[in-house]
C-alpha cells in the first residue's frame, strides 16, 4: 500500500518545472496507476505548466483513469482558449473517455468550436457517450487496455477496414471505429494499413493514427512514422505523437531520427523525442523503471 505521503512526493515531482521531463512522465503515470482522489489532485495541477506535451498527457491520464472527480478540471481545460490546442483536445477526448453523459452538453457546445482538432475531438466525443447510450454497454476491453475514443468496427477483413480508414466521405467516427479493428486485428498488414492513414484525412486522425501505431509496437511502420516526424510542413501535434511512436517501437532504425529531432524548433516535437529517448532507453533495458502504460504503451 503507498501512503500519502509517497502519493505527495510523486505529485511534488510531476509539478516541478526544476525536474527533467522523462522523471516527470514518470511521476504522472505512476500517479494515473496509483488512481485515487489524491492522484487526481496532483495531477490537477499540473495543468499550469509550460509543457504542452505535459499538459496533454495530463489530460490524457485523467480520461485513462475514468475517474469522474476530473471533470471539473477538465472542462475548465476545454474551455480555456488559452490553452494550447492539442491540450484542450486532449481534455475533450478525456471527458468522452470518462463516459458520464452529464457532459454532453459541454462537447456539443465545443463540437464547433474555431480550433479544428478541438471540435472535431468534441464530435467523437459525443458520438462515443451516443453510442454508449444507444448500446448500453462499454465497447469490449481493448488488448491494449486503453480506453478509446471510438469502439472498434464489427469488421475483420483489413481490406474492408483500410477502405473505411481512408475514405473521407465517411464520418471521423466511423474512420475511427475501423482504426480500432485494424489496430486489434494485429499483424504486418493492418499496421501497414494503418500507416497509410499518416497521409490522410486531418491533422486529429494522422496523430491518433500516430498513436495506435505506436501502441501496436511494429518497426515494418518507422518508414512511414520517421516520413511524418521529419515532415516540417506537417501539423506538430502529428510530429509529436510519431516521435512517441517510434520510441515505443524502441528498434535501432527509429533511435538516429529521434536524436536528430530532440533539438527540433518546435518545442512538442523536442520534448517529445526527450520522452520517446528515454522510453527507447527503457525498452533496451535501461534501469528507468515506467508505470505500466507509460506513454499509452500496451502493458
Amino acid at each position: 500500500m503507498v501512503t500519502e505521503e509517497e502519493v505527495e512526493a510523486i505529485g511534488r515531482t510531476l509539478v516541478d518545472a526544476a525536474q527533467p521531463l522523462p522523471a516527470r512522465f514518470r511521476a504522472l503515470f505512476t500517479l494515473r496507476n496509483l488512481g485515487g482522489p489524491s492522484a487526481v489532485a496532483w495531477i490537477s495541477r499540473a495543468f499550469g505548466d509550460s509543457s504542452a506535451l505535459l499538459k496533454h498527457e495530463l489530460a490524457y491520464c485523467l480520461g485513462q483513469m475514468r475517474d469522474e472527480a476530473a471533470i471539473p478540471v477538465l472542462i475548465r481545460v476545454l474551455e480555456d482558449t488559452g490553452q494550447e490546442p492539442m491540450v484542450r483536445h486532449e481534455a475533450g477526448e478525456a471527458l468522452g473517455a470518462i463516459g458520464n453523459p452529464d457532459v454532453l452538453d459541454v462537447l456539443k457546445r465545443y463540437s464547433n468550436d474555431p480550433v479544428v482538432e478541438v471540435a472535431e475531438t468534441c464530435q467523437l466525443a459525443v458520438r462515443r457517450l451516443e453510442w454508449l447510450q444507444e448500446n448500453n454497454q462499454e465497447p469490449g476491453n481493448s488488448p491494449y487496455l486503453s480506453v478509446d475514443p471510438a469502439p472498434p468496427a464489427e469488421e475483420t477483413d483489413i481490406t474492408e477496414l483500410r477502405s473505411a480508414l481512408l475514405d473521407e466521405s465517411r464520418t471521423l467516427f466511423d474512420r475511427y471505429r475501423a482504426m480500432f479493428a485494424l489496430r486489434n486485428l494485429g499483424g504486418q498488414a493492418a499496421v501497414l494499413a494503418l500507416a497509410d492513414g499518416l497521409r490522410s484525412g486531418s491533422a486529429l486522425f494522422r496523430h491518433e493514427i500516430g498513436y495506435v501505431l505506436g501502441q501496436m509496437q511494429d518497426e515494418a511502420c518507422v518508414p512511414q512514422l520517421t516520413a511524418a516526424l521529419r515532415s516540417r510542413a506537417e501539423n506538430p501535434m502529428v510530429r509529436h505523437e510519431c516521435a512517441e511512436a517510434l520510441g515505443s517501437i524502441a528498434r535501432p532504425s527509429c533511435l538516429e531520427t529521434l536524436r536528430a529531432f530532440a533539438s527540433d524548433e518546435e518545442r512538442v516535437v523536442r520534448e517529445s523525442c526527450e520522452v520517446a529517448l528515454d522510453m527507447y532507453e527503457y525498452q533496451n533495458g535501461a534501469q528507468f523503471q515506467y508505470a505500466d502504460g507509460l506513454c499509452k504503451l500496451h502493458a
